[in-house]
């Protein structure tokens, strides 16, 4: 849950650009919606409330968006994962921030009309 929340306040922090909406799961790390205590807000929705970004949760039992987040995981393990080595927490962390740089932002993927995700940022950032 902490680490959900987290995620938000570096997200915000890095990117370049104000952030509308965040799409999620509906595990609890997310929201309190199948819980007992679905009136509380979770730690995550309390940090997107801060930020002004709408939460967005995707249809329960809705296999489809839950496999592209799959086949995400899947490639990023393919990519990454699998084929490197750490020595140490911040080898990893060295590693990761080079791939994301390098690599996995300069993929074309299919959801963005092939081009890459530092492509459309940067015809994005222009644009506004």
């Amino acid at each position: 849950m902490y680490s959900s929340a987290m995620f938000v306040e570096h997200l915000v922090k890095a990117f370049p650009a104000p952030i509308e909406c965040i799409q999620t799961g509906n595990g609890p790390a997310f929201t309190n919606r199948f819980t007992s205590h679905m009136d509380k807000p979770t730690l995550f929705d309390v940090h997107l409330e801060r930020h002004g970004i709408r939460h967005k949760l995707i249809r329960p039992y809705m296999p489809r968006h839950n496999g592209k987040v799959e086949r995400s995981h899947r490639k990023d393990n393919e990519r990454f994962y699998a084929t490197h080595s750490f020595y140490s927490f911040e080898d990893f962390a060295k590693q990761l921030k080079e791939y994301s740089r390098s690599d996995y932002n300069n993929f074309p993927m299919r959801p963005l009309g092939w081009k890459t995700p530092n492509l459309v940022l940067k015809h994005y950032l222009a644009s506004v």
